[in-house]
């Protein structure tokens, strides 16, 4: 999905105060990594993803992982990045975009 710039800055804004709940670590893209986003982003739609190495490629890994993990990249930040997958229906929806 492609999302405005507002949309963007009002989704990096609500990620501001969330903890990193997955870590990418000196394994790098591995599956546990896409299972366990997957599992976050179908939980609680807005995710942070901290990475511990490969911080050089934060962007490219980001990409990667939002393809492989069926959800949008929001931003990405130093050596965070952003995900968001809107659930269905609507009653379940946290974050109105």
């Amino acid at each position: 999905m492609e999302y405005t710039s507002k949309q963007r800055a009002y989704l990096r804004s609500e990620a501001q105060e969330l903890p990193a709940i997955v870590m990418v670590g000196k394994e790098g893209l591995t599956d546990s990594v896409v299972t366990a986003l997957k599992e976050a982003v179908d939980h609680h739609e807005l995710v942070k993803v901290k990475f511990q190495a490969f911080k050089e490629d934060v962007r490219e890994i980001s990409f990667s992982l939002a393809e492989k993990a069926d959800c949008d990249l929001i931003s990405t930040t130093g050596f965070t990045a952003v995900f968001f997958k809107q659930k269905e229906k609507k009653e379940e929806r946290k974050y109105n975009i």
